[in-house]
């Protein structure tokens, strides 16, 4: 039970993070936020609330920690390469399941 709280607590506050952005234009006098700086730095911590969510499950999936990060380091490559979101998932996908299919092999 405690461990559930702390998971409900995490992404409570992940929430929280993600949603700040969106409503601290809309809750200040301003349409939008000048500042580049404070711009940037507000649209990133959405995928910094992401990555905190996903890099966990790279290290706990499969048998072995090195399944998650080959399919982690694969997807990553995708990504930068810019291939669409639902191909990179798909062979993100494969990889894993294959990967561990071929550790039970063995």
């Amino acid at each position: 039970m405690k461990r559930m709280n702390k998971y409900l607590l995490s992404i409570l506050l992940m929430s929280a993070a993600t949603q700040i952005p969106r409503l601290l234009p809309g809750l200040s006098r301003m349409s939008t936020i000048k500042s580049k700086r404070i711009n940037k730095l507000l649209r990133s911590v959405p995928l910094a609330a992401l990555g905190a969510l996903i890099f966990p499950g790279i290290l706990d999936v499969g048998d072995t920690i090195g399944t998650g990060i080959i399919a982690g380091v694969v997807s990553f490559i995708l990504a930068t390469k810019k291939v669409n979101i639902m191909v990179n998932i798909l062979v993100s996908s494969i990889l894993t399941s294959t990967l561990i299919y071929l550790s039970q092999l063995t």
